[in-house]
């Protein structure tokens, strides 16, 4: 079970992101929600939007949860952040900065991996 809780959060976010973007993409660049605020001006937030935010919801549980993980859990992160460079350069679906802004999650994920361990030992 602890090789399942250091598993990251964040790496479900990038595959949903390059599922979808593989299979057109249009959720990813239309509008998702409008929210009128109390100024009079409208938010609107693209699919994208909501994958950013969903990104750092998961970076957040997965800095809460880092204490406890193990090396197994820094191989992952690192796997993770080489995977989306990878990504990021080969695939055009990848090709957007919603996903480049993932990709640099999964690099603050890494070191603060390696941060938060030395710190705790």
């Amino acid at each position: 079970m602890s090789h399942l809780s250091s598993f990251p959060i964040l790496v479900f976010v990038l595959v949903a992101y390059l599922g979808i973007a593989a299979l057109g993409g249009m959720m990813l660049d239309g509008d998702a929600l409008t929210i009128s605020l109390a100024s009079g001006a409208e938010m609107t937030l693209r699919g994208g939007d909501l994958f950013v935010a969903g990104g750092l919801v998961a970076l957040t549980i997965d800095l809460a949860k880092m204490s406890r993980g193990g090396r197994l859990g820094h191989v992952v992160r690192a796997v993770a952040f080489v995977a989306a460079l990878a990504c990021l350069m080969l695939l055009s679906a990848a090709g957007t900065v919603t996903f480049l802004l993932l990709g640099l999650m999964t690099l603050v994920e890494m070191i603060a991996g390696v941060a938060i361990t030395r710190h705790t030992r």
